[in-house]
């Protein structure tokens, strides 16, 4: 396992964070505020290579390594968690499985569009029964003499309220469950397509998130991404990457809130000193760092395997599980030391809490995440 960077990632991440700290964060809370999608902050970021990051440069992509994927999305999200799921969603679960399962044809169409920020992706696997049960889809495809017919509803598809394609799961075998599901690269300006915007979510508002409803949505067979029925191996593959991409999110939230809580603790004083004098705050930041510390290294971890090795699912699981608690308890505890200062509607720990709570939950919860763990060390 070797973390060490070249000088041009390094080059790389530097100018991430110029762009993080000038431009996002200044946005941040209005982004929360309003829930408006960040359309001129996603084009800046293509701009900077973070659309395509771990693609090839042949395909339009930056051909950085997975941990120097991660390590761009911990900076991201460290000032807004919104625009690191916008683009986690575009690089790991949109580009990556078409770069990795789709025919000629379809890499022509959509790659380099996605990889360079010219066209956004989004990923339609959710449905009102098939959330942790990824495998219960009802939406279904029918294969006739002209190509495939999709019906059903997906709910929760992040960048959907600006997206031009969309990965679809879809039943093509009644009754085999994950083995009769079929993946579909859509474009969503086609006949039959409804977006309904989604409920408000609690936290990382601005995502464009919107149900996609398709009523006899007629495609041509070469929208088939991969082989019939092998839907779910792709979903399951596209979200290994997604969970390494999630944990890094979490990561920044995570240490956006420690740094909070630090800065707080330098200056607010009590009893005559600063809150960090006193030993009751300076052993939960230890905690807290060192919990972050040890979900950075398991992230890295996890990168680097999906780099190395045909599979990171546990690798992935690990880092998605320990980093979106840890991050959790960061911004809790962060809240506990900021105290009615942090718990004001409106203050950056406020945002921060309600955005790292979505990270135990979407791309697999935390108890999907340990399902996969104990799976992988029983054998």
């Amino acid at each position: 396992m070797e973390f060490s960077r070249s000088a041009e990632h390094e080059a790389f991440l530097e100018r991430v964070r110029v762009f993080a700290r000038e431009r996002v964060a200044p946005r941040a809370a209005g982004i929360d505020s309003t829930g408006a999608f960040p359309s001129d902050l996603v084009r800046e970021a293509a701009a900077l290579g973070l659309t395509g990051m771990a693609l090839p440069a042949a395909v339009g992509g930056a051909g950085h390594s997975y941990a120097t994927y991660a390590a761009a999305l911990e900076i991201v999200s460290s000032a807004s968690a919104t625009l690191a799921v916008i683009l986690s969603v575009n690089n790991s679960l949109v580009a990556e499985p078409l770069f990795e399962f789709g025919t000629d044809l379809q890499k022509d169409t959509w790659l380099r569009r996605l990889a360079t920020g010219e066209a956004l992706g989004s990923f339609a696997l959710s449905e009102a029964q098939a959330g942790s049960d990824a495998g219960n889809q009802q939406t279904a495809a029918r294969l006739d003499d002209q190509g495939y017919v999709l019906s059903g509803r997906k709910v929760w598809v992040a960048n959907a309220e600006v997206a031009d394609v969309v990965i679809v799961f879809a039943v093509t075998q009644p009754g085999a469950r994950g083995r009769g599901i079929s993946a579909f690269l859509v474009p969503l300006d086609r006949p039959g397509i409804t977006r309904v915007a989604s409920p408000d979510s609690l936290g990382v508002r601005g995502l464009g998130c919107m149900d996609l409803q398709f009523d006899e949505v007629r495609v041509d067979a070469d929208a088939l991404l991969g082989e019939s029925g092998h839907g779910f191996r792709i979903a399951m593959r596209a979200l290994e990457g997604g969970r390494v991409a999630i944990a890094a999110q979490a990561l920044g939230v995570g240490q956006a809130a420690l740094d909070e809580a630090i800065a707080y603790a330098r200056t607010r004083e009590a009893f005559g000193q600063p809150i960090g004098n006193f030993q009751a705050i300076q052993f939960q930041l230890a905690d807290l760092a060192t919990d972050l510390e040890a979900a950075r290294m398991l992230t890295w971890k996890a990168a680097d395997t999906r780099d190395r090795a045909p599979r990171a699912t546990a690798e992935a699981a690990m880092a998605k599980l320990q980093a979106s608690e840890a991050a959790h308890r960061a911004a809790d505890r962060a809240m506990q030391i900021l105290a009615s200062e942090g718990y004001r509607r409106g203050s950056t720990i406020e945002r921060l809490f309600r955005d790292v709570r979505a990270a135990e939950i979407y791309q697999g919860t935390s108890e999907v995440q340990r399902m996969i763990i104990a799976e992988h060390i029983l054998g």
